[in-house]
């Protein structure tokens, strides 16, 4: 299929290519390019807009001396943060680079769709990212379902990694003796089943992208929580060398239970509350969770002011 844009909607229009009509073969829902409601033009803007307000309000909440003065200086412990903070908008540009054949600036707006879901709301992300798509003249299908399908992989993937780190990990928590029973891992490791339990039950009405992009799909997602968990690991290391392993097991399976929590901002400061909280104060550990997680915010925020004050002024001129 071919698109075609008209006052911010786009036209579909058929073509010989089986692999577009298969892709698109599940049209955008009517409420979302219901003529008059051209929101698809204000969407980024009011994105980026709120962007730039919680990240100025957080900035004034940040101790910026003291992060500056706990800051790393090894370049290996930066590259490795850089691929860790990027991995996903990379692995997301691969996979829409070839459902969609988008630019290199749609890596930009996967930065963007990052940093909403992650400073602002869960899942605002992917109305920004639907919003930018529907806007592109490049996109050649309806955006939608290529867009749920990416999403709900997404989740399932992190969940299936989520179990088997807890089938690992579970017989750490006694031995640590971090102050967590089994019931709780188990209440856990159920809501995270039952989550994946129900998308396969309805994957024939969930999924509309065809069955070989689906499995290349979940490839790439896999591959970015494999290399996102053992970067985290890598620099909780280079932080504490010392530390024994199977707390790194531990504090990894902890941070794949708490990112599979869905509308929940800033999980990285989540992550290093409940580190302190299950430790206890004044351990090197939390120490070394909480800099990660203050490290990461920051990241958040100066690429949503940077990202957002572009989209403004690009908005500005149009």
């Amino acid at each position: 299929m071919t698109g075609l844009q008209t006052s911010g909607t786009i036209i579909l229009q058929p073509t010989d290519n089986k692999f577009e009509n298969q892709v698109g073969r599940a049209l955008d829902p009517a409420p979302l390019i219901r003529s008059g409601r051209n929101w698809t033009r204000w969407a980024g803007p009011v994105v980026s807009i709120l962007i730039l307000a919680v990240a100025l309000v957080q900035f004034r909440g940040l101790d910026v001396d003291n992060l500056w003065l706990m800051m790393p200086t090894s370049p290996v412990f930066w590259l490795t943060f850089l691929l860790h903070y990027a991995a996903s908008p990379i692995s997301e540009w691969m996979i829409f680079r070839r459902l969609w054949n988008i630019p290199i600036e749609g890596f930009g707006a996967l930065m963007r769709k990052l940093v909403s879901n992650e400073i602002l709301l869960g899942y605002l992300g992917e109305v920004y990212f639907y919003a930018w798509a529907r806007r592109n003249a490049q996109i050649k299908t309806a955006p939608f379902g290529a867009l749920k399908d990416v999403t709900i992989l997404s989740a399932l993937v992190g969940n299936v990694v989520t179990l088997a780190m807890v089938v690992v990990a579970i017989p750490l928590f006694d031995a640590l003796n971090i102050g967590s029973s089994h019931w709780d891992i188990i209440g856990s490791v159920l809501f995270v089943l039952g989550t994946s339990l129900i998308a396969m039950v309805l994957r024939k009405r969930l999924f509309t992208l065809p069955r070989p992009e689906l499995w290349r799909v979940a490839a790439i997602h896999l591959a970015r929580v494999i290399a996102t968990t053992f970067l985290a690991a890598a620099m909780w290391h280079m932080l504490l060398p010392i530390v024994d392993l199977s707390w790194w097991l531990l504090l990894g399976t902890l941070r794949q239970l708490v990112s599979r929590l869905p509308f929940l901002p800033n999980k990285d400061v989540v992550f290093a509350g409940m580190t302190a909280f299950l430790i206890g104060p004044g351990n090197n550990i939390v120490s070394a969770m909480a800099l990660m997680a203050s490290l990461i915010l920051a990241a958040h925020l100066l690429v949503g002011m940077v990202l957002g004050s572009i989209e403004l002024m690009r908005e500005s001129r149009a």
